[in-house]
């Protein structure tokens, strides 16, 4: 599943092609997504975009009526290529602009989504989701406060959209991995110091891949492009049973709320 990095780099990415361009045109090729796509999308047509933003693993286009909220589910992309272009298998969803660039949704496992937010409104989907990684309202005593008591895994619990958006499995492995933090400890019982080590470096880890995917904006301005997941040196994600590049030592896997987590028994306590 793209994760806050490649939705970040997906906005970056869209926003020359499409940001103050009329709409001239809205297809929706199979609305069967992973819920209904209503036809208050059509609402777009006529109107400029006036504003791309990301909040947490959603996009949105706004414009003076509404916005169009946008998620790439597990397997989707977003591509701008020239409104001739054919059509690609699972190409479910465009908006065609006036500058001839038309932006395609595809999915092929149809889990993401294409949904309306109201001006004026904040659509359910994200009325209840803690504050973004790269803000200043993220921060560790706050992270603290609230995880007092809790008996979650420490991991679990900064993949909790509700505590902070967007600190998906990659980058929660990655980011404890670096604080020295074992993923299995139970979120109350991590200190304050823990956490002032591990906010920071959730951060940075989470820039840096924006930075690296950066590399990547040039797809988006081609008929193959596919951004998706790009090369990064990761230090434990997806490395179980390899040596740990600090002590040596095989890193171990164990699944915490089914997702894969790998850490190391000697630097992480």
């Amino acid at each position: 599943m793209p994760e806050l990095p490649e939705v970040e780099v997906s906005r970056m990415g869209i926003t020359p092609h499409v940001l103050n361009q009329v709409v001239t045109k809205v297809n929706i090729h199979n609305g069967s997504m992973r819920w209904p796509v209503p036809d208050d999308v059509y609402q777009l047509t006529g109107l400029t975009v006036t504003g791309v933003e990301r909040r947490a693993k959603y996009l949105l286009l706004h414009c003076e009526l509404g916005s169009t909220i946008l998620h790439l589910g597990m397997s989707g992309n977003l591509r701008v290529v020239s409104a001739n272009e054919p059509l690609k298998k699972h190409d479910h969803i465009e908006f065609i602009f006036a500058n001839g660039k038309a932006l395609r949704l595809n999915d092929p496992r149809r889990f993401g989504c294409c949904l309306w937010q109201a001006p004026g409104s904040v659509h359910k989907l994200l009325a209840k989701l803690g504050p973004e990684p790269l803000t200043d309202e993220f921060f560790a005593k706050q992270v603290y406060q609230q995880s007092r008591n809790k008996k979650v895994p420490v991991k679990q619990f900064i993949m909790n959209n509700a505590i902070v958006v967007g600190v998906g499995n990659i980058y929660a492995n990655e980011s404890l991995f670096k604080a020295g933090i074992d993923p299995r400890r139970e979120a109350g019982k991590v200190s304050l110091k823990s956490f002032e080590a591990l906010i920071p470096i959730i951060k940075d880890t989470l820039a840096a891949a924006i930075t690296q995917g950066g590399t990547t904006l040039k797809d988006f301005a081609q008929s193959d492009g596919k951004p998706g997941y790009f090369a990064q040196q990761l230090l434990v994600y997806g490395r179980k049973g390899q040596p740990c590049l600090v002590c040596k030592s095989e890193l171990q896997e164990v699944r915490l709320g089914q997702r894969s987590t790998v850490f190391c028994r000697k630097c992480q306590k």
